[in-house]
């Protein structure tokens, strides 16, 4: 049976995707700042990188070598460029990018070993298309694209596969949060299929992704967005 790591896997995306995946037969081990009393789950901050080891260690110890990684947790924040500060930029790209980095670093020799792996990073259409006051971001999710397709290509022979999904607005507790009634129907205007992705979606895309069915799939991103990306 084969073993899953989700980050940010304590609500929303993640967490959905967890409980697909759980019910398709995989084992999934969890992990999200929030604290859970849920099996195979351990709460960690990933804006600090030093806090990959103790996952890894743990999800080792506890868990077993991992043969498939979804690396989805990350944190969105808006702001204008000059508002920014180095340390919530640092942080930010620490949440969103560089602690995944480092915890691939972590799961890839195994992967190697057995001659087979999946990877699949959670990006964001903000990182395809751009987003005003949303650059720190972007940059950070666009960061995602250049890393599956070089990664992708460094494994190929190992039989493990990288690619990232860039989801659109998806429906979520947090989304529905950030936004007022008003702002979401501007939001849905703009949207070619007048609706919001769910995350459910991205769960099913997961799944297809780290099957065998998609193994000549890699160094790829994927845009599931209701057509946002498709022009105007």
């Amino acid at each position: 049976m084969r073993k899953i790591l989700i980050t940010g896997s304590s609500s929303g995306i993640g967490k959905i995707a967890a409980e697909k995946l759980k019910v398709s037969g995989y084992q999934v081990f969890q992990t999200g700042r929030k604290k859970l009393d849920i099996e195979n789950y351990i709460s960690v901050d990933l804006s600090d990188p030093k806090n990959v080891n103790k996952l890894y260690n743990h999800v080792k110890k506890n868990f077993g070598d991992i043969d498939i990684l979804i690396n989805n947790a990350g944190e969105c924040v808006y702001s204008p460029i000059d508002e920014m500060k180095l340390d919530e930029t640092v942080r930010i790209f620490n949440s969103n990018f560089i602690s995944h980095y480092y915890l691939t670093s972590l799961v890839v020799p195994y992967m190697k070993k057995n001659k087979f792996g999946r990877i699949v990073n959670i990006a964001s259409i903000s990182g395809v298309v751009g987003e005003a006051s949303a650059s720190l971001y972007s940059a950070t999710k666009s960061a995602y694209f250049g890393f599956s397709k070089s990664l992708g290509l460094e494994l190929a022979e190992y039989n493990i596969t990288v690619n990232s999904i860039s989801p659109g607005w998806v429906e979520t507790p947090l989304t529905n949060a950030a936004l007022s009634e008003e702002e979401k129907m501007v939001t849905l205007d703009v949207i070619p299929q007048r609706r919001f992705i769910e995350p459910v979606e991205i769960a099913n895309l997961i799944k297809y992704l780290i099957s065998d069915e998609a193994k000549g799939i890699t160094g790829q991103n994927i845009n599931l967005c209701a057509g946002l990306t498709c022009g105007c």
